[in-house]
């Protein structure tokens, strides 16, 4: 990234947070639904109960992020709202920028400066332990992830190649994006996921209606304190190492080494720097988020990882790209 060098550069980045407040009033409006076919204000009205005046200024706002296009019969999607933001398209993606980006990370960052300061009287919330404690709060959290893993698990499944693979633990797998998108990729696995409680619940509704029940089993608890199965073929560690206090994780990765077989495939997915630190930025305000409520995590790269990893006595080790500028995986074997 070049250094900036104009005032005009830095107000960017400083009125930034209007530009997604915008996006989510507009989700939170479900407006991208309405706008697949060009729509005049005057329509949106009637159908929103939002007086005309309030409602131009909003579009106007969208049409200048280019989130939407103002034509002579009104307002349209662009390519991108249309096949992200409407909720009948595909590929939607919504619910996730509705509930975990606007209604819990945005409000965390509140509570950045008190995690800089290590004040931990007054962070975000306790821990990420202590938000899943909260059924309603675990329900929302877990939807959304849900909506925003979709993705990169599919585009997991088509980067690594788990063909022989018969088990499969997700640790704090969540939803069950992760293991729901492998099980329908490779019929011969069957998977494990441990999470919290009230977000195993909600796994449980995923799991079920991807007709994967018998095959996706759900254990309740921290994966911090829960015993892992033994003998696993791949055991996945998916946004785990960046969620969790930097001391924590060599007990993650102990645990990751006694739950493989001989010869198994730990994957560690998560937001990773560059080896040198340089960014990208958009990882590193993955980290910076964490903060807010984990005032003891760390950022680190595919080399950290590798590093830890090859100390733990892993063996080929390699990594790449999941999620451009922003998510890598480490792949590494048990010794046979």
């Amino acid at each position: 990234m070049e250094p900036l060098t104009d005032v005009s550069d830095v107000s960017r980045i400083a009125y930034g947070f209007i530009g997604s407040k915008a996006l989510f009033a507009a989700l939170n409006l479900d407006l991208f639904s309405r706008l697949q076919t060009p729509r005049d204000a005057a329509d949106l009205e009637r159908e929103l109960g939002v007086p005309v005046h309030r409602l131009e200024t909003l579009l106007t706002v969208l049409a200048s992020l280019g989130l939407i296009v103002r034509e002579e019969a009104g307002f349209r999607n662009s390519p991108a709202s249309g096949r992200y933001l409407a909720r009948d398209a595909p590929a939607y993606f919504g619910d996730y920028y509705r509930f975990q980006i606007d209604r819990q990370i945005y409000p965390a960052l509140e509570h950045l400066d008190a995690g800089l300061a290590g004040d931990v009287e007054n962070l975000a919330f306790e821990s990420e332990a202590g938000l899943m404690d909260d059924p309603d709060e675990a329900q929302a959290f877990s939807s959304a992830q849900h909506a925003g893993s979709l993705g990169p698990a599919l585009a997991f499944a088509k980067t690594v190649d788990l063909a022989g693979a018969r088990t499969l633990l997700d640790v704090a797998g969540g939803s069950g994006a992760f293991s729901i998108t492998l099980c329908k990729r490779y019929p011969e696995m069957t998977a494990t996921i441990i999470d919290f409680p009230n977000v195993v619940d909600v796994a449980r509704r995923y799991v079920s209606g991807a007709g994967l029940s018998d095959r996706i089993g759900l254990l309740g608890g921290n994966a911090l304190e829960t015993d892992w199965p033994r003998d696993q073929d791949v055991v996945l560690l998916s946004y785990l190492l960046s969620a969790v206090k930097e001391r924590e994780i060599p007990t993650l990765i102990e645990s990751g080494y006694r739950s493989l077989r001989p010869g198994g495939l730990l994957i560690v997915h998560d937001f990773m720097l560059e080896d040198d630190h340089d960014g990208p930025a958009l990882a590193g305000q993955w980290f910076l988020q964490y903060l807010a409520y984990q005032p003891d995590a760390c950022s680190f790269s595919a080399a950290t990882v590798s590093d830890l990893l090859g100390g733990y006595g892993f063996v080929d080790i390699s990594s790449q790209v999941l999620i451009a500028e922003i998510t890598k995986i480490v792949l590494c074997k048990k010794p046979l």
